[in-house]
This record gives C-alpha cells, sequence and structure tokens, in this order.
C-alpha cells in the first residue's frame, strides 16, 4: 500500500469517544474490480460499517430512467438504443448525488465500480477528492467459476451464486467461459490505465481476495486499519 493511502487510513481508524469510532469521518473511496469479484458486496458492507453510503453509478441510472429528471428522457433514448451512457451523463448524475448527501450531512461515500477510465478518473477529481482506491483481485480460476456460477433471482432481481444457496432463478444466461474470459479482457485492458493513474497519487491499495467472504473480510479489515473485534464478528 502506498505512504499516503496508509497515512489516511491510520487517520481514520483512529479512537474515538462517540458510540461508533468512525461517526463523523470523511471517507472519500473508491472500489474497483474485475466483473463478479465482489465489489458490490464488499462496499455495502463497509458503507454499514462506516455509516457513509454506497454509491454503485448503476444505480443511479437506474434511478434517473425510472424518475421524470431533466436526464431521464435522454438516458432513455441512449439506452433503448444500447448505446452506452455518455461520461458526461454519469459525472452529472453523481455531482448530484454527492451533493446532496453534503446537504444531508453525510460524511463521505464508498463508490463502486466508477471511475472505469483516466478520462472518468480525471474528470472526477474536479468533483471530487478521492482519499482511496481499493482494488479487489481474484485468481482467474476462481473468478471464472464464481461467475460461470453467477444466476439472478426470478422474482426479487438479486444477484446469486447456484454453488452456495438454494433457490429459484433464472438459469439462462449467455455467460459461457469464453465470454467471461472477454469481458475481463476487456476490463483489464481499460483499467489497468486507472489503477496506474491512482498509484502514482499514492491511494491505490491492491487487495487479493484469499478466498470467501468469511476469509477475505477480517482480513480486508485488517488491511484497511479497521480492525476490532467487534467489526470481525460481523463477517
Amino acid at each position: 500500500m502506498c505512504f499516503e493511502a496508509a497515512s489516511q487510513l491510520e487517520k481514520s481508524s483512529s479512537t474515538s469517544t462517540s458510540p461508533s469510532p468512525y461517526k463523523g469521518r470523511n471517507f472519500h473511496w473508491v472500489f474497483l474490480g474485475c466483473p463478479g469479484v465482489g465489489k458490490g458486496t464488499y462496499a455495502s458492507r463497509l458503507s454499514s460499517l462506516l455509516g457513509v453510503p454506497h454509491i454503485a453509478t448503476g444505480d443511479l441510472v437506474r434511478e434517473e430512467l425510472s424518475s421524470s429528471g431533466l436526464l431521464s428522457s435522454q438516458l432513455k433514448e441512449l439506452v433503448n438504443h444500447g448505446k452506452l451512457v455518455p461520461d458526461e451523463f454519469i459525472i452529472s448524475l453523481l455531482s448530484k448525488r454527492l451533493q446532496a448527501g453534503k446537504e444531508k450531512g453525510e460524511s463521505g461515500y464508498i463508490l463502486d465500480g466508477f471511475p472505469r477510465t483516466v478520462t472518468q478518473a480525471d474528470t472526477l477529481e474536479g468533483v471530487t477528492n478521492i482519499d482511496l482506491v481499493i482494488n479487489l483481485k481474484l485468481r482467474e480460476e476462481a473468478l471464472l467459476a464464481k461467475c460461470l456460477g453467477r444466476r439472478i433471482c426470478s422474482e426479487c432481481g438479486a444477484n446469486y451464486n447456484v454453488a452456495c444457496i438454494d433457490i429459484k432463478g433464472d438459469d439462462d444466461t449467455d455467460d459461457t467461459e469464453e465470454v467471461i474470459k472477454e469481458r475481463l479482457r476487456i476490463y483489464n485492458k481499460m483499467t489497468q490505465p486507472v489503477e496506474e493513474f491512482y498509484k502514482k497519487r499514492g491511494k491505490l491499495l491492491e487487495f487479493e481476495l484469499p478466498g470467501g467472504i468469511p476469509e477475505s473480510w477480517p482480513r480486508l479489515l485488517r488491511a484497511l486499519h479497521l480492525e476490532n473485534d467487534k467489526q470481525s464478528a460481523i463477517a
């Protein structure tokens, strides 16, 4: 881990007399990681632990699509034609969300899966100050097995893994090993420059997931200097 990131973590994890040692502290963190690695899972857990919102840009787009906001009609047009949502739309939605959080007194955020390009990262610097970027990694064979087992619940839309849970789901999936490998190749090509972008700024923490949540969560807390018996117990 880079020196600047380590210093920020030490400040963030210092003791406090308040019921929650993290209440009122600013956490401006980003989670990176290839599809299926578990960004949302770990970001959500840290969100609950630290008392800051977990913000996924995909959720922001879906919320805007279901609203009558100014961008809604333009977004619907893009999505209906199968086009990618331009960076300026994403940044606009994110800026609006961060401003709303600031007005409500939110003490930070955890961004999930954004930025994905250097252009996005550079633009984001003009919107907010990122303290730490956590890059989750998982060996390819484990990631392939995990992605091949992923399904979507036909009733609630939640993601789950057929190897871990018995639930009625939709087995119709285009995820083959070849498709997943190509998806990972594209992701790595796009995001390696983003990793370098934050590494040069001393903000990148590389974290290799050693296994499932019970094994990885306590180790992630240790890497983030957030570990104590009470926090590890929620794994």
